[in-house]
């Protein structure tokens, strides 16, 4: 009898173990949205990170976040970073590490606290008409196993996601007012 409960213990504790084997550690997400304006000024306005506090929701989940800055603004090499007692904004800093001018910009997301992460994210910007732009903003994320067990169970993909869709919702009513 002790010896068949020690095996189901075993069992139920090395299933999640076995689960996570056969579980994606990486997620990708893109949304898009498409702006009544042109590409040049849609770029112009999004290369710029400090930008982001206009239209992104995760500056606005905390009014007293420390943010601090190094570099020059829409350029490589810039980091924005912050600092947020507010467990679901945490601390980090986002760099941007590449751009094409009018069409694309790579960032990198250092997330220190309250996880320790690096994801690349980026957005794009296409020419729809003289007058529309199709905005992509995209990011990767990454989970070691056995942690990966939690990707299905958490979505962070749809929570990501649905973050991001709101972003670019509050982009297109702050330039479409503009």
């Amino acid at each position: 009898m002790l010896k068949k409960l020690l095996i189901l213990v075993l069992f139920l504790v090395s299933t999640p173990f076995i689960a996570a084997l056969f579980i994606e550690q990486d997620y990708a997400v893109d949304t898009q949205i498409t702006i009544d304006k042109p590409v040049s000024e849609v770029f112009d306005y999004v290369r710029l990170l400090k930008n982001q506090d206009n239209f992104s929701i995760w500056a606005g989940m905390d009014p007293l976040m420390r943010k601090s800055y190094r570099g020059e603004d829409g350029t490589v090499g810039f980091v924005s970073a912050w600092q947020s007692e507010n467990p679901d904004v945490g601390q980090g800093e986002q760099e941007i590490m590449a751009i094409i001018p009018g069409e694309r910009i790579d960032y990198e997301l250092r997330f220190l606290s309250p996880f320790e992460a690096v994801s690349p994210a980026y957005m794009t910007t296409t020419s729809v008409s003289d007058g529309q732009t199709q905005v992509h903003w995209g990011f990767t994320g990454h989970m070691d196993y056995p942690m990966n067990i939690l990707l299905p169970l958490m979505q962070m993909d749809k929570m990501i996601e649905k973050d991001l869709q709101q972003g670019l919702n509050n982009l297109k009513r702050l330039l479409e007012s503009q």
